[in-house]
């Protein structure tokens, strides 16, 4: 396996990317928990605050990360399509929209780290893990809409 050297400023890049993409991913959640009604308003509501929470903690593991390789964390968040349709149906499409964004961001940084730094490489496959999760779980609950 070659060793490759470090792309800081590469890896800054996609690292603020991914901290205003799961920021994003806070705002659309806290907000999709928001609209939820219906007799399975309690289970989803719970999982939506659930996310938000996790997306949380990603944005603040990239921006450590971040910072700890010199970079300056951005105050913004993605863009955030608001479609205005808040049934769980389309809550749910919207989140796994968010989930497979996510999933590309930390497949792009996978690239610029993979055998130039085991512990970024480490950390952007176990993200890469549970955004893959996050979807499966997400498909499995649209069935019921299909």
């Amino acid at each position: 396996m070659e060793i490759k050297e470090l792309d800081e400023k590469k890896v800054c890049s996609i690292l603020n990317e991914i901290m205003e993409c799961e920021l994003a991913g806070v705002v659309r959640y806290t907000h999709s928990s928001l609209m939820v009604t219906g007799p399975y308003r309690l289970p989803i509501v719970d999982f939506l605050k659930e996310q938000a929470n996790e997306s949380l903690m990603h944005a603040q593991k990239a921006g450590d990360l971040l910072t700890g390789l010199d970079g300056h964390p951005s105050q913004k968040i993605s863009k955030i399509l608001e479609t205005n349709n808040h049934s769980i149906k389309d809550i749910l499409e919207e989140s796994l929209d968010h989930e497979l964004l996510a999933l590309s961001l930390y497949k792009k940084l996978l690239q610029v780290v993979e055998s130039a730094s085991i512990y970024l490489e480490e950390y952007t496959r176990a993200l890469i893990g549970e955004e893959e999760q996050h979807q499966l779980e997400i498909r499995k609950m649209l069935k019921d809409f299909s």
